[in-house]
């Protein structure tokens, strides 16, 4: 499976990574074919088959248009990937998982490489042919390869050719050096807040639906830092923190039965006491005081990846 000179991409506006072939159901269709309807599977599910795509252990992770994956294996009409971009302690390489080999294309990698790259800073962003028609709604955070500046729009190479997004809904960066890491953690807070209300959706890595790791990954990669995938891999790295060193920023970690229990959940401390998170199927993004609730109880460890400005 493995070409130098080739390179697979996410072709469609969000990839759902599935645990194995039997795992999407007939049911999940808006977000198995290609191209997707994100906002129509999400619409479309209930609780209780929202709810499954956990408690099933049906999904894993997302990926956004443009992103590169490492095909290590073909069946039947799925292929086996790893996720470089989003790291794991399941696999070295990066995340892994099975997605419908439809939402992937193959393309020559002198073809996508590019000096600089635009990463989409809205919450949404439509991709527009020359003419200015819609082509593709994409989320918050997707990166593709410019190719040319213009003042109103910015040509990208896409997987299926170039095609522009509105200046003002991007950012420009040196695909070499990558984003320049924000100073303090404000603008940690800052990226996701946004989303307070946007509808929990589990393995969610997009603007159509966060889980509680992909908000805080989403949160640090608007600010220029590569953090792990999952709660287990975040909290594995980063510099500790103590309950009374907390800033806004800092990631925050929960355990059942606090230091003796089982890790299940990681927000965001937004100061005050308070925290920014993604809860649970069925609730949205918000900002809640951790005082006299469950979380303060469950509270386990802080993590910061942030660095003030005299620590670079």
């Amino acid at each position: 499976m493995l070409n130098q000179e080739k390179i697979w991409l996410t072709a469609v506006q969000v990839a759902t990574v599935w645990t194995d072939l039997q795992s999407a159901r007939s049911m999940d269709a808006p977000g198995t074919n290609n191209p997707t309807n994100m906002d129509q599977w999400i619409e479309s599910l209930t609780y209780e088959t929202n709810l499954a795509l956990c408690e099933e252990n049906r999904v894993q992770t997302q990926l956004l248009y443009g992103e590169p994956v490492i095909v290590t294996a073909l069946k039947d009409d799925w292929a086996q990937v790893v996720i470089p971009s989003q790291p794991s302690k399941k696999d070295p390489r990066g995340y892994p998982g099975w997605v419908p080999h439809r939402q992937l294309k193959q393309v020559k990698k002198s073809t996508w490489q590019a000096t600089y790259t635009a990463i989409i800073m809205h919450a949404k962003a439509w991709l527009e042919n020359e003419a200015g028609e819609q082509i593709m709604k994409l989320s918050y955070l997707t990166c593709l390869p410019v190719a040319r500046q213009t003042p109103n729009s910015i040509e990208v190479k896409t997987p299926h050719g170039n095609h522009f997004l509105p200046t003002y809904q991007v950012h420009i960066f040196p695909t070499k050096k990558g984003m320049t890491q924000s100073e303090g953690g404000k603008a940690i807070v800052q990226a996701v807040e946004p989303f307070i209300g946007l509808s929990y959706f589990w393995g969610g890595m997009s603007a159509f639906g966060y889980d509680c790791s992909g908000l805080a990954y989403a949160a640090h990669k608007a600010n220029g830092h590569q953090i792990g995938r999952d709660t287990s891999d975040q909290i594995a790295s980063g510099k500790e923190v103590t309950d009374d060193q907390l800033q806004p920023g800092d990631l925050l970690f929960f355990a059942y039965g606090a230091d003796k229990g089982k890790l299940h959940h990681v927000g965001i401390y937004y100061g005050n006491d308070k925290m920014i998170h993604a809860p649970q199927t069925g609730k949205g993004v918000e900002v809640i005081s951790l005082k006299d609730t469950v979380y303060e109880k469950e509270l386990y460890a802080a993590r910061r990846y942030w660095r003030e400005a005299e620590e670079k």
